[in-house]
């Protein structure tokens, strides 16, 4: 079995805004440690995939900057998505570069660039065996997350009756974002949360591509070596809504080691370390009677905080962003009323 991996590295990271930016979005900053997220994921994956078998999928314009910080990254296993297609049409195209280079049974495993990991040995644990349920089921296998919370922020993923958390078996649904009392109830029933860790031999994806997704398979068929092509006429779709929820092929096994979705500010007061006050800090910053904030200082300055608690506050080259922890998921509402010129500083 030769194993391929496949890093997901698109997006803006609007969540973080100011800190991210389109030039210099969240997988290149050093946001859980001094690691920028994309980096600290090539590292942790090669223990078990050397780099010449490692593609990264981007956006265009971070080419160049991705190429100067994985700068043992062969040239071209930076794939450029010419503009954004969603996931399925990512992974495809992905799938059918490794079955060009190495064959159809090669296994493919995909991750995404902005994770924490806790327990990095469980993690590439749950990697192998994956990927030996993948060849010898010749399925879709993805790794579903013990949850620790009943987070509505996740989708989940419900496994067949008959065995344990860490036995491989069939999806019998997956479920888009719940509200809390429906997640809460999903939690107690044994659902797993949806990570996006995806495993299977290249040749089984593009089979299920070709036989349930309608979007993709036609630009994959008639594109042939030309990305500019594909990524022109394929249809946006989910690898979730657009092959997984259609197949039947599809298996799950349960991973306990430490994941996290560095998805908003908030999510820093989970996988930082925080002090004794539960606040999770970078850069330079004093609090006093201050509990359970998170701060971020770049650019030289610093923030003090007195007799305040949840916050977020991040400062950055002379831009100072306010909010409550419970409200930094939902930036996309402020940075749209924002002036341009504050928006799109550098």
């Amino acid at each position: 079995m030769t194993l391929w991996a496949v890093v997901l590295a698109g997006g803006v990271g609007s969540r973080f805004w100011p800190l991210s930016t389109p030039q210099r979005p969240k997988q290149l900053l050093p946001l859980v440690d001094d690691t920028p997220l994309l980096l600290g994921t090539l590292r942790r994956l090669r223990a078990l995939v050397p780099t010449e078998r490692t593609l990264v999928l981007t956006n265009k314009s971070l080419v160049a900057p991705i190429a100067e910080l994985a700068s043992e990254l062969p040239r071209n296993n930076l794939i450029a998505e010419p503009r954004p297609a969603g996931t399925a049409a990512a992974l495809a195209w992905a799938a059918r570069e490794i079955e060009r280079r190495d064959g159809p049974t090669a296994v493919m495993i995909c991750v995404h660039a902005d994770w924490s990991i806790g327990n990095v040995p469980g993690f590439l644990d749950a990697l192998r065996r994956a990927a030996d349920a993948a060849e010898a089921r010749q399925g879709l296998v993805t790794v579903g997350i013990v949850p620790t919370r009943p987070d509505p922020g996740f989708g989940y993923i419900q496994p067949a009756d008959g065995g344990g958390p860490n036995d491989v078996r069939r999806v019998a649904r997956f479920v888009e974002k719940p509200d809390r009392t429906r997640a809460e109830q999903m939690v107690r029933e044994g659902y797993l949360w949806n990570s996006g860790i995806f495993v299977w031999r290249v040749g089984d994806f593009l089979d299920e591509i070709r036989a349930r997704t309608p979007e993709v398979a036609p630009a994959l068929e008639s594109s042939g070596d030309d990305a500019e092509r594909f990524f022109s006429v394929v249809k946006p779709i989910s690898v979730d809504v657009g092959v997984l929820e259609r197949s039947d092929r599809v298996y799950v096994l349960g991973g306990d080691f430490g994941w996290d979705d560095v998805g908003t500010w908030a999510a820093l007061r989970r996988v930082r370390s925080g002090d004794a006050a539960g606040n999770a800090a970078s850069g330079s910053y004093f609090g006093l009677d201050s509990q359970r904030n998170v701060v971020h200082a770049d650019g030289g300055g610093s923030v003090v905080l007195y007799g305040v608690s949840d916050l977020v506050v991040v400062s950055r080259n002379g831009m100072t962003l306010v909010t409550t922890v419970e409200r930094a998921a939902d930036l996309k509402t402020l940075i749209e009323a924002l002036p341009a010129e504050m928006r799109d500083r550098p």
